[in-house]
């Protein structure tokens, strides 16, 4: 194959099938590099994790302005009187969030875990009351505007762009194609940067490969399989139970496009807020109502978290076992609505959902030194938990948005 061939395959053509040759290729590099070790005095794969950083660095850059600009532009140009279906969207949000949990539950009822606490120090402080994870959403609805594009708060960036946007409904005809344009500016930038996805997962497979390996995952594999089956059981059963209520038809190929161009890139970024972009992309390829998916892709990031919903009971209820600690049923359902409102006030960054297991285990009597060991057992195994939370708490906001869309609009487009 020439080098024409390979550039051509590698940054045009199908984007999953670009994302999973950058995947194989980090592999790759991850397997030979040791063998160069010796020679050149340090290891490759590790250094093209920079690479990896530099994909996510911009789409965590260009996210925020992006929602900012985007939200404007839609609320301002949308008609008066027209039919919104955010309502619609914010329940599937919250009804898969619900039952992501109450997934959790059964499985780990029926899977019972439990997990060696070794305590370990982090410097991150866990809230320590339900109150509080409240508290703090309404803060980061009144934020300073600025602050919040600075330091990504989707939350407030949503807020000030919902009331601008509102406003400038009333502003003249020019002033409303100036917000378009600069949106119109910014999604091009953002089509940009994510046709360098692959390199992004080459580096990104390459150093996590390289520095953690798999290795140190064994110990916690039935933990690991109550997880990720949880996981998995949402994204294939439940969801799709969620996506046939809304379409009445085949959800399938919904599903499995919205997995394979949202939850693969987000597999290896890590980061909701940081595939913001890719959605926005998915949902406009997908041809949905860009009114719709410029206000639902950015909310859901905040809070349609059902990944992250799994994550605090399976680990709170581990830790349960452990401590022989005897639950009921019904202690196990208010367990599942606790983590549902917990997972919407999960930060949108690497393991962010895990210091919110601290709350969980208040319901219990568990202490915070334990619950802090918890979570210190929830960062050793978060090279895949954590991947496997955030693809799927990210797909579904598309998958839902999508629904939603598609019973309007009676598209047969997917």
């Amino acid at each position: 194959m020439n080098s024409s061939r390979l550039y051509s395959l590698f940054f045009h053509g199908n984007l999953v099938k670009r994302i999973a040759m950058g995947l194989v290729l980090g592999v790759v590099l991850a397997l030979i590099s040791p063998l160069f070790e010796g020679v050149l005095g340090f290891n490759i794969a590790e250094k093209a994790g920079f690479l990896g950083t530099i994909f996510v660095r911009s789409l965590r850059a260009v996210a925020p302005i992006l929602v900012f600009l985007l939200v404007i532009a839609a609320i301002a140009n949308k008609q008066i009187g027209s039919k919104s279906n955010m309502k619609s969207i914010i329940v599937l949000y919250l009804l898969g969030t619900f039952l992501a949990a109450l997934t959790a539950v059964i499985a780990s009822f029926a899977f019972p875990t439990t997990i060696a606490l070794v305590t370990k120090e982090d410097s991150l402080s866990a809230p320590s009351e339900v109150s509080e994870v409240l508290g703090s959403l309404v803060l980061n609805v009144v934020d300073n505007p600025v602050n919040a594009l600075f330091n990504a708060n989707f939350i407030g960036i949503l807020a000030w762009a919902i009331g601008l946007g509102i406003v400038l409904r009333h502003a003249s005809v020019n002033t409303k194609q100036v917000m378009n344009d600069f949106a119109e500016g910014v999604s091009k930038i953002v089509h940009f940067i994510v046709s360098f996805a692959p390199i992004g997962v080459f580096g990104l497979v390459s150093q996590t490969l390289a520095d953690k390996g798999l290795s140190e995952l064994w110990n916690y594999v039935q933990l690991l399989l109550v997880l990720i089956g949880s996981m998995l059981f949402t994204a294939f059963v439940i969801n799709p139970i969620l996506v046939y209520w809304k379409i009445r038809r085949n959800p399938y190929p919904l599903i499995w496009t919205c997995i394979c161009e949202s939850g693969l890139p987000v597999f290896f970024t890590r980061s909701s807020a940081a595939n913001i972009p890719v959605n926005m992309e998915l949902a406009k390829r997908l041809n949905l109502d860009e009114e719709t998916y410029s206000v639902s892709i950015p909310l859901g990031a905040s809070i349609n978290m059902a990944g992250a919903a799994i994550t605090i009971t399976v680990l709170t209820l581990a830790a349960v076992n452990t401590l022989g600690i005897q639950v009921s049923f019904g202690t196990a359902l208010l367990l599942s609505v606790v983590s549902s409102i917990c997972a919407c006030g999960a930060s949108g960054v690497v393991g962010g959902s895990l210091l919110l297991i601290p709350l969980a285990c208040s319901l219990f009597g568990v202490s915070n030194d334990i619950a802090a060991q918890v979570i210190g057992v929830g960062f050793i195994i978060g090279v895949l938990q954590d991947s496997v939370e955030t693809a799927l708490n990210s797909s579904t906001d598309v998958v839902f948005t999508a629904a939603v869309c598609i019973s309007e609009q009676g598209s047969n487009k997917i």
